[in-house]
């Protein structure tokens, strides 16, 4: 079994991340967005952790009804310099209140992880050829912030020392 970062801490990932057309696992799964779409009443019935992978050029408004009913949103980084999923995860912690977790996955770097967890990312799906011990560190790199964000809602100046 793989591991990723969640909530600051290498962890062992027991989600499964699955095809259009693979066969479901039992266990958690992540399932593409269009297989979402197609199978949702199906796969709500599974009675098992289910997650839906979002690529980058979707709107996260698509899913606001069921975010309830999902424990995971995957958003993809199809190549690093490509940061459409930063807003996404910013759109669904404050506009829309998911509390679940929202998951980096893809092209996903060591130097991004702080920026991504202000945006509202708690857990990391590192490219394969990066260290996680070694991205660790990455939250620790900055002391404070000073702009308001998901993870700080208020701005330096606002907060009581």
């Amino acid at each position: 079994m793989r591991s990723v970062i969640k909530n600051r801490q290498i962890v062992e990932d027991h989600w499964q991340a699955v095809g259009e057309e693979d066969e479901l696992p039992v266990g958690a799964v992540i399932v593409p967005l269009t297989r979402w779409r197609r199978e949702r009443v199906e796969l709500l019935g599974r009675d098992e952790p289910l997650g839906v992978r979002l690529p980058n050029t979707a709107d996260v408004a698509e899913l606001v009804a069921d975010l309830p009913l999902l424990d995971l949103v995957a958003l993809e980084f199809p190549k690093f310099s490509d940061g459409r999923a930063y807003s996404q995860a910013r759109l669904l912690r404050e506009r829309h209140g998911y509390r679940g977790e929202i998951r980096a996955v893809g092209d996903v770097l060591r130097d991004q992880l702080f920026f991504m967890v202000r945006s509202g990312f708690d857990a990391f799906e590192l490219r394969a050829d990066r260290s996680l011990e070694d991205a660790l560190a990455a939250f620790d790199e900055f002391s404070t912030s000073y702009q308001p964000a998901a993870d700080q809602p208020l701005p330096l100046y606002r907060r009581g020392r």
